[in-house]
């Protein structure tokens, strides 16, 4: 069996979600779209259910997934329904429903079913993605707050700089928010992992952690609290060959890597198709059996090679490990290959994922 493998710690996970929600003093959405940002939707969500206020997706296919898994906590459409069709699946599934467009308003009033709908309605803050404008969203929250289909209306908006400590675009946003709701009742939402870590005068009373439980700094520098965050996965494989070659001899595709001398390359069955990032520099610390070490030439779409010269007891069957555990964190990598923390782990797949 290829040895790729993504190790998953679930206490990690456990220890991430509380702090989150200790940082929000309120309620937290655990956000498990896009297959829990690659470290499995149904086993992540199976392992924080019994401490989660609910759980986020993005659309209803995710959100059955976790239903059809036993998961009975809430769960959170934030991109909302896409088909006026959808709603009775939701109302069948006791599903929660982002809505952020006119047509969506007009579906749920026009929407005839036995049981009613919780409603996140979003406001455009200043994000300019989904949500109303302030005198839209005023009115659509008079509007279904008026109708016996729609359960409660939990208001929200998504910001859009608050990894960017130095901007003051947080502020206007939650000032334009603040003034949005005033005088509206029912509860609100406003914090992202980047809120929390970065912005301790932006609350809400539920907050949506993503890329923090995954133990992911969002900011550009580390902080108290970003040190307390625990890494969830660590992607390892092993050597699967070993070969000597000479001064000025490259490695890989590209010849990115020519050795300046002597040197003894290790292959890794790990590529770009796992979900490591293909360009990767010359150099990129990894760990060899517990070792120091770094990668060497252009990764390819299943494998990778490391500097095995100055490791005389690695061979084939090393271990290597390639982030989270000793190797550098996502939030180390991520900046040197020239992707997002969050980008990482999304692209994971084709790797055997064991839970611990």
């Amino acid at each position: 069996m290829r040895p790729a493998r993504a190790l998953i710690d679930l206490q990690a996970l456990r220890s991430n979600y509380r702090l989150a929600r200790e940082l929000g003093g309120g309620k937290a959405l655990a956000v498990v779209k896009a297959d829990a940002y690659g470290h499995g939707a149904v086993r992540c969500a199976q392992a924080l259910e019994a401490d989660a206020d609910g759980f986020a997706v993005a659309a209803i296919e995710e959100a059955l997934e976790l239903r059809a898994a036993g998961i009975r906590a809430p769960i959170l459409l934030l991109e909302g329904f896409f088909e006026a069709s959808e709603l009775p699946l939701i109302a069948e599934h006791d599903l929660w429903t982002a809505v952020g467009s006119p047509w969506q308003v007009d579906a749920l009033a026009a929407y005839e079913g036995p049981a009613a709908i919780t409603v996140w309605l979003k406001l455009d803050s200043g994000m300019h993605r989904l949500g109303l404008d302030v005198a839209a969203f005023r009115a659509a929250h008079a509007r279904l707050s008026a109708l016996p289909q729609v359960a409660g209306v939990v208001m929200m908006t998504h910001l859009a700089r608050a990894d960017e400590l130095d901007s003051e675009r947080t502020h206007e946003q939650a000032a334009t928010f603040a003034e949005a709701i005033k005088g509206l009742p029912g509860e609100t939402s406003v914090c992202n992992s980047p809120a929390l870590l970065g912005w301790p005068d932006v609350r809400s009373d539920w907050v949506r952690p993503g890329l923090m439980l995954y133990g992911a700094n969002p900011l550009a520098a580390a902080s108290a609290l970003t040190a307390r965050l625990r890494p969830v996965m660590n992607m390892r494989s092993k050597v699967i060959a070993e070969r000597w070659i000479e001064a000025g001899e490259p490695v890989g595709y590209g010849a990115r890597f020519v050795a300046s001398e002597r040197t003894r390359v290790g292959v890794v069955a790990m590529g770009y198709a796992d979900g490591y990032p293909q360009f990767a520099p010359n150099g990129t610390p990894v760990v060899i059996d517990g070792q120091p070490g770094v990668l060497i030439g252009r990764v390819s779409m299943d494998m990778l090679t490391v500097d095995l010269t100055t490791h005389p007891q690695a061979g084939v069957g090393s271990d290597v490990e390639l982030w989270g555990g000793q190797a550098l964190s996502l939030s180390e990598l991520a900046p040197r290959c020239g992707v997002s923390a969050y980008q990482l782990p999304c692209a994971v797949k084709r790797v055997r994922r064991e839970y611990a």
